[in-house]
């Protein structure tokens, strides 16, 4: 590796086009790509009979497609979380075939794709960033509805909710993309007391601030816990989680979120809530629980993936490239592992959890700002994306729009804009908002990145695809 300055890393000078600019990073090195095999979907080691059931009864409830006789709609992205969440196994990402295309007509379903889905690009959900008051939005619009549907369970001949016009709002950037987030690990995630999360952002504080790295913890707004689930790390439970993504992505209410999106009676195919606790019995957990119970129960005993010592590269290749990682200053906002605290389930009771993120929100300049406000993670910030299962992951960043590590960490680079060039590009695009963010905290990262030897970046890729 290259030696940096005796500064530390260069100083990042952000201009009124500095959201323009990119990192030349003329290399050799190339993303090996995706990891062969499947290393990821099983439960955690160490559940206790009952537990292990309870995972099973979880992931079925988790792969089952959803109908309109169980409520599906009226509006939804997709029919079922495995969908979503199914590549290497269930529980993971976006699939190299997005299902999405075949559900936005299936069963006579009356819907349009909109232009940012494809057939072979990842999974998509849309958030509007305003509405058309100029008034802030954010709010998940699911893509399809039900009308003309009519499947094995019901009949929405009858429904007249009409697609939004997602095609207008995204051609004048009136819309942030997103794509599943892995679910893997996610008990060990929710196990991590609040102070290992708020002593860990205060460690190293002082090589931090040399590399302009800050960052905060999303937090709930009634108790002020720290929220840790979904890409701006806005939700503070797997249950909370799991009942958001039924609602918003399935159009399924449940007893935390009890009410229809769309209140169109026409539209209505099951009771509301769709599912609660105990609706169809109560004589045993499956038919006892409610999905979204069943949905966190699976994601809190789904282990997090397994990493490889040799593939690829080798496991000299794979150690070396760990200690560049850690070099360059990744690692700071990228924690190798944090670690659990006493719990109830033994399995998740004071493990170490090597998910390489500090579950705080950072400034990611305006390469990456997607203008949507969630807590109190402001319209550039997101939560330090935990690496672990990256190895198999194949779109990459918060919207899909890579599949090359290389891009990926590259984008992670962004000089500031001002608000002379936010008010210059509202004219043209007539997005609303001064769109003016702060340069990247991961400048000069990224800096220390591309001085670094084309065998040492090799080193690094192989490193993460390892993951």
């Amino acid at each position: 590796m290259k030696s940096r300055n005796s500064t530390g890393a260069l100083a990042v000078v952000p201009t009124i086009l500095g959201w323009m600019a990119t990192v030349a990073v003329v290399n050799a090195a190339t993303d090996p790509g995706v990891r062969p095999g499947t290393a990821a979907g099983n439960p955690i080691a160490g559940l206790t009979a009952d537990q292990a059931t309870l995972f099973q009864i979880g992931q079925d409830a988790f792969n089952e497609v959803e109908e309109l006789g169980e409520g599906l709609g009226p509006r939804f992205n997709l029919d079922g979380c495995g969908g979503c969440h199914s590549f290497p196994a269930t529980g993971g990402t976006s699939p190299a075939v997005n299902p999405q295309v075949a559900a936005a007509t299936a069963f006579g379903a009356r819907n349009v794709v909109p232009a940012f889905i494809s057939a072979n690009g990842p999974i998509r959900e849309a958030r509007f960033k305003f509405r058309p008051n100029g008034a802030r939005d954010g709010g998940v619009h699911s893509l399809f509805v039900i009308s003309g549907r009519l499947d094995t369970s019901g009949n929405a001949g009858n429904c007249d909710a009409v697609q939004e016009d997602f095609n207008a709002h995204f051609a004048r950037g009136n819309v942030s993309l997103r794509i599943p987030t892995p679910v893997y690990g996610e008990g060990l995630m929710e196990s991590i007391p609040d102070n290992v999360l708020a002593a860990n952002l205060a460690r190293n504080s002082a090589q931090k601030a040399q590399l302009g790295i800050a960052g905060h913890l999303n937090a709930n707004g009634n108790d002020g816990r720290a929220t840790r689930f979904g890409w701006k790390a806005q939700n503070v439970s797997l249950l909370l989680f799991a009942g958001e993504a039924y609602n918003v992505e399935m159009g399924l209410t449940s007893e935390l979120f009890p009410t229809e999106r769309d209140p169109n009676p026409k539209c209505q195919t099951d009771a509301v809530p769709n599912n609660i606790t105990g609706r169809t019995g109560i004589t045993d957990a499956t038919v006892l629980l409610s999905d979204i119970e069943k949905f966190s129960l699976f994601m809190r005993f789904l282990a997090p993936p397994a990493p490889s010592a040799t593939v690829p590269g080798g496991a000299a290749s794979i150690t070396r490239g760990r200690q560049v990682f850690s070099d360059i200053g990744c690692a700071l906002c990228h924690t190798p592992s944090l670690q659990t605290s006493t719990t109830t389930v033994a399995a998740l009771s004071n493990q170490p959890v090597a998910l390489f993120s500090d579950l705080a929100v950072h400034r990611m300049g305006p390469k990456l700002a997607d203008n949507i406000l969630q807590g109190n993670a402001g319209p550039d910030e997101f939560r330090t994306a935990p690496l672990w299962g990256l190895g198999q992951r194949i779109f990459l960043l918060h919207d899909g729009r890579t599949t090359d590590l290389v891009q990926a960490i590259q984008t992670h680079s962004s000089g500031g804009n001002s608000w002379a060039f936010g008010a210059f590009s509202e004219a043209f695009t007539g997005e609303r908002s001064g769109s003016a963010f702060a340069p990247s905290e991961a400048n000069r990262v990224i800096e220390n990145y591309g001085q670094l030897t084309d065998a040492a970046h090799q080193d690094l890729l192989n490193f993460l695809r390892s993951l």
